[in-house]
């Protein structure tokens, strides 16, 4: 009779010999790898010019226009671990359209690294796609994983890694909205942004029934190279552990960690710019904060009219993210889009990242096709050439928000021109009543205008709270205004901010 042990053994060799992607090939460069190991190679590559690869000039997969692409199917049988007793599968994705960097993928098994070789025979083509079927490349454009996330017998994706160091998650029930990135590199400056990419990935073989799986990826651009490290745990709210080592080639001045990327076209502050059936189109309606002081910030996002960037100041930041409150299919009544269930992310640092400022960027935009807003943690001080700087931080992507509710969220802000006047704006702040106080102070205040007056009433029918601050700006064309809320002098509710424009 035959051991368990044995029985594993040739269960493991009878795999590695059926799969398509784990082949049997004997030249699939293989060396041993750890996080260590990671880290003096980005160094090493740090002391030397980056050439970023891409495909081939004459490739025909540069010329795939989006209906192309989209036509190229992965074969679900070939998914690595398909036939093993594991949470989760990962499946390559095809090079070509906009995707135009190989990545190298690599297999982590007992401290071992083993190249996933680029072939064509785990996608589906169309007919007409014999020249792409037919053309080699250097590697994929990344990866996606899936795991019975919603539903025991569904594998379905939650995390997916391509194009630069883009990355996206997703929480249960969630469809894909905003991205994280694994740095961002002089975001919206007059010298243009530098877009590092990963160019090659280690993925560690889970454990047989774990519930988390552990990526690693170099990261690679003109200015720096980088070691992350991302632990992977799906579920409500799926969890990312984030752990990065950079090395500058020289200094970087703008730089951002834990950024996130998000769209926002319109809601009901500025619905009449939109000849729209749907009464809001946006992946995130607002920028969260927790700083130092345990202060809870909200500042909706807009669609600007002309490009904007706003630094929130800290000494040391409890966590921010991009958040989409509105939940209702009927805030947004998009059968195909589905914005109500696209995902939150929170940000929340592991240890002290030291001062600095929270900077959010937006960027005007006419289609819902274009992400507009960034969001991301910038140091005071720059990173300098030829030293190491790490940042470890989780990132929490999901419907239900990352950060409980103690009472006073900011569920909505509305605005418009004050009834019976021609010059006095109200500004419609509704908030959770949990917990609230029967003394509730509102303090209001305008960088520039003034505020005439605030009304606050609990609202019976919607069992909110709804605050109306009504400003008159005069002949101003911006200002910064804030309100905040207290009981018995001490802050009660999150701190609403919001910058006016005419």
């Amino acid at each position: 009779m035959i051991s368990k042990s044995i029985q594993t053994v040739l269960l493991c060799v009878f795999v590695l010999l059926t799969s398509t992607l784990t082949f049997a090939q004997d030249d699939r460069p293989t060396h041993k790898f750890n996080r260590q190991w990671l880290e003096e190679k980005a160094k090493e590559l740090a002391a030397k010019e980056f050439v970023e690869p891409k495909l081939a000039p004459d490739s025909p997969l540069n010329n795939l226009n989006y209906d192309d692409y989209r036509k190229i199917q992965f074969q679900r049988g070939a998914s690595v671990w398909k036939n093993e007793d594991r949470n989760f599968r990962l499946s390559p994705m095809h090079p070509g359209f906009l995707f135009k960097t190989p990545v190298k993928l690599n297999l982590v098994v007992g401290g071992t690294s083993r190249r996933i070789l680029y072939t064509s025979d785990i996608f589906n083509y169309d007919k007409e796609q014999k020249a792409a079927k037919e053309t080699q490349a250097e590697g994929y454009s990344g990866f996606k994983l899936t795991t019975p996330i919603n539903k025991p017998d569904v594998w379905d994706e939650f995390l997916v890694y391509q194009g630069g160091t883009y990355f996206r998650g997703l929480g249960k029930d969630n469809w894909y909205g905003l991205s994280a990135r694994g740095l961002a590199v002089n975001t919206a400056k007059p010298t243009g942004e530098e877009f590092p990419v990963f160019t090659e990935f280690w993925i560690e073989r889970p454990k047989e029934q774990g519930q988390s799986i552990v990526i690693h990826a170099l990261l690679e651009s003109a200015s720096l190279t980088g070691a992350f490290t991302f632990k992977a745990t799906p579920g409500e709210n799926t969890e990312i552990e984030v752990n990065s080592a950079l090395y500058p080639r020289k200094q970087i001045d703008s730089f951002g960690i834990g950024p996130l990327t998000s769209m926002f076209l319109y809601n009901g502050v500025n619905r009449t710019r939109f000849d729209d059936t749907r009464p809001a189109v946006h992946d995130s309606d607002g920028l969260f904060m927790i700083n130092s002081q345990n202060e809870r910030i909200w500042r909706p996002l807009t669609n600007p009219r002309k490009l904007q960037v706003s630094a929130f100041g800290d000494k040391t930041l409890k966590g921010f993210g991009l958040f989409q409150r509105h939940r209702k299919f009927t805030d947004f009544e998009d059968m195909e889009a589905h914005y109500e269930a696209r995902p939150s992310a929170w940000v929340e640092p592991i240890g002290n990242w030291g001062p600095g400022h929270v900077e959010l960027v937006e960027i005007p935009t006419n289609s819902e096709i274009h992400d507009n807003i960034v969001a991301f943690w910038q140091p005071s001080e720059p990173m300098k050439a030829n030293r190491a700087y790490s940042f470890q931080y989780k990132i929490s992507w999901g419907s239900v928000f990352a950060v409980e509710d103690k009472g006073g969220r900011i569920l909505s802000t509305a605005t418009g021109k004050a009834l019976g006047s021609e010059t006095v704006r109200d500004f419609v702040i509704d908030y959770s009543s949990l917990n609230l106080p029967d003394d509730v102070v509102v303090s209001a205040s305008a960088s520039t205008g003034k505020i005439v007056g605030t009304i606050q009433k609990f609202m019976d029918k919607t069992g909110l709270y709804r605050v109306v601050v009504k400003f008159e700006p005069g002949r101003e064309d911006l200002s910064e205004l804030r309100v905040s809320l207290s009981s018995k002098d001490k802050a009660w509710g999150e701190t609403w901010l919001y910058r006016w424009n005419r």
